[in-house]
């Protein structure tokens, strides 16, 4: 098996463990909301203990196999992922809207995961990548809660402000990240790592891209908010393909 593929699995493994470790916590909220009030926990068709020891099994064999298949700085970069995830940006989204702040740290650590899994250290071109996914994440997740804002509510999550402060807030975290990332986009090709043909996609995907979160944080519709999270999925992917195209 490759390195890329053991990274993969080691990934996946880990990703799955934290996945399932977060349902069980939050299980009860699940169940107040329409869109996750049928996963399997959250209606009651999984008992919460198997949930829990499951999620054990899938986050230790991730972190075993990633530090024996792969290196242990990738392992120790998943470790982090899961634990800030599950023991910081999970119990603040009852507690401040800016949990969305604290998520993004662990959220844009799995290309670190990929970099340190090739090259047993991080330098610049990986916090490149790091900071991209960083700042990707506000928009995308605020045009999420913004479509969902009464199912969070109802369940009591402060993903946005109550009051005359949440459409300030939907503003500038759907458009201040926006427009850092168009700029952050660039630097793959001011460091000489990508050519012209990068360059050019970048300012035809980030100036579509800071388009709908413009117009998401100027509306404020859910109209809007899909737009801006339809844009967003096929933004970040289409940008690392083409940064990996015209690598030089």
């Amino acid at each position: 098996m490759t390195l890329a593929l053991r990274t993969l699995l080691g990934t996946l493994l880990m990703a799955g463990g934290t996945g399932t470790l977060n349902q069980f916590i939050e299980r009860s909220f699940d169940a107040q909301m329409r869109r996750t009030a049928r996963r399997p926990l959250a209606a009651g068709r999984l008992k919460a203990s198997h949930v829990f020891w499951f999620g054990i099994a899938l986050s230790m064999a991730g972190a075993v196999y990633l530090a024996l298949a792969v290196n242990v700085l990738a392992s120790l970069l998943a470790v982090f992922t899961l634990l800030s995830y599950l023991f910081l940006y999970t119990p603040l989204k009852r507690k401040t809207p800016f949990c969305t702040l604290i998520g993004a740290f662990p959220g844009a650590v799995p290309p670190l995961i990929g970099w340190a899994a090739a090259r047993a250290q991080l330098d610049l071109g990986a916090w490149v990548l790091y900071a991209l996914v960083f700042l990707w994440q506000f928009p995308h997740f605020m045009a999420i809660a913004w479509m969902y804002r009464e199912d969070y509510a109802r369940a009591g999550y402060l993903i946005l402000p109550a009051g005359k402060q949440r459409d300030r807030f939907a503003t500038w975290q759907s458009l201040a990240p926006s427009l850092a990332l168009f700029a952050v986009s660039f630097v793959p090709a001011v460091t000489g790592e990508s050519g012209l043909v990068y360059s050019v996609a970048a300012l035809i995907c980030g100036s579509i891209f800071l388009y709908y979160s413009t117009h998401f944080a100027f509306r404020r519709s859910n109209v809007a908010a899909r737009q801006l999270l339809t844009a967003s999925i096929v933004y970040l992917p289409l940008v690392f393909m083409l940064m990996t195209l015209d690598k030089k």
